[in-house]
């Protein structure tokens, strides 16, 4: 067996060696068919089976309402931030936004193509290093939907209560933090996430999207980018992404043994304390980034005292087998992505070689 990586990657990230050695076995041969998953048409009825089974696991582990289609698109969270504001920013109406790091930013400059937006709460004047007080939104008047970034991945922080938008929709980009904690669907409008950082492999989108909104896109934007497309057919309407579906569907089984997305938390939380206390008690040799009230438990963002300590920690990190540790080019620094794939060895690994760092260069 080779020796696997610590890996904190940000994403593409860490997925289950279980998950892993599974997808091995039945790679050349899926369920007896003589081909792999990758091989077969998706009209048939063994890969129909993973495509129901991955949204019906999902709804299952995520308590997903009966009221909501889940689909299963391409194109990644990026795509969804013109498909948002294409389906729902019609004219005379406002898209509001919580600017909140670099991700809600790049979803609030994409709605600017398409109409109205609005800023409604920001932490930019404190480098987005926490979330927003966002108990006193106002929003505007003819708000067609209110946007969050549950995670900002490249700054470390997370929200720990979401707005509530009353009658306007709540829609959130959970890219980065999906099934890592239990949340309240019927809170939400929708709820996106690109697969590649909890829930499996790039290439697939997930987007749990209440069925009023799911009816009637508008007739004047492209077949592939309108919800009603994808909602009608099932996720079917053109060739899916089918293995990364199948991935899916593999890691959401392997999610329900670990005992749901309630034990998950628990998990992610022992994980990330052990790293964060390793930060808070290093004497200041260590700082984290994010205030302590906004902190993420998937991305953990901390800083050295100097660039060139920082660059020697990713280096002496790399040769120690860690992977990942380098934080994002924006914003420099050092970050550890700790999804629910990463284990807990990885996370007592990291506080030792952490350790040991400060006391060589401390």
């Amino acid at each position: 067996m080779t020796k696997r990586a610590f890996n904190f990657n940000a994403g593409p990230a860490a997925l289950p060696l279980e998950v892993l050695q599974q997808a091995q076995e039945q790679f050349v041969d899926y369920h007896g068919a003589g081909m792999s998953i990758m091989e077969m048409s998706h009209r048939g009825a063994l890969y129909e089976q993973v495509n129901n089974e991955a949204q019906s696991l999902l709804r299952e582990l995520f308590n997903i309402p009966n009221n909501y289609k889940v689909l299963l698109l391409q194109g990644g969270a990026s795509t969804q931030f013109a498909s948002i504001p294409m389906n729902f920013l019609r004219p005379g109406t406002t898209g509001a936004y919580v600017a909140t790091g670099s991700w809600a930013e790049k979803a609030y400059k994409e709605a600017k193509l398409f109409g109205e937006t609005a800023i409604v709460a920001s932490s930019e004047a404190d480098k987005f290093n926490r979330i927003p007080d966002v108990s006193s939104i106002v929003l505007p008047e003819n708000a067609a939907y209110l946007h969050v970034t549950s995670n900002e991945t490249i700054e470390g922080t997370q929200y720990q209560q979401y707005p509530d938008s009353g009658n306007v929709p709540l829609i959130a980009d959970m890219s980065s933090d999906i099934l890592c904690r239990p949340v309240d669907v019927s809170k939400f409008g929708m709820i996106y996430a690109g697969a590649q950082k909890n829930l499996g492999p790039s290439g697939v989108t997930i987007v749990i999207l209440r069925e009023d909104l799911a009816q009637d896109s508008p007739k004047t934007i492209p077949t592939m980018l309108r919800y009603d497309t994808h909602a009608k057919n099932d996720s079917l309407y053109n060739t899916p992404p089918s293995f990364s579906v199948y991935m899916v569907s593999l890691v959401l089984k392997w999610l329900k043994e670990k005992g749901g997305v309630a034990a998950m938390e628990q998990y992610n939380r022992d994980k990330t304390n052990l790293i964060y206390n390793a930060i808070d008690n290093s004497g200041g040799f260590y700082r984290g980034f994010a205030q302590p009230e906004s902190r993420s438990i998937m991305n953990l963002t901390f800083r050295l005292q100097s660039e060139e300590l920082e660059k020697l920690f990713a280096k002496e990190s790399e040769a120690e087998g860690f992977v990942g540790l380098k934080g994002h080019r924006s914003v420099g620094g050092l970050r550890a992505s700790t999804y629910n794939a990463v284990p807990l060895e990885s996370c007592q690994a990291l506080v030792q070689f952490m350790a040991e760092f400060q006391k060589r260069h401390g």
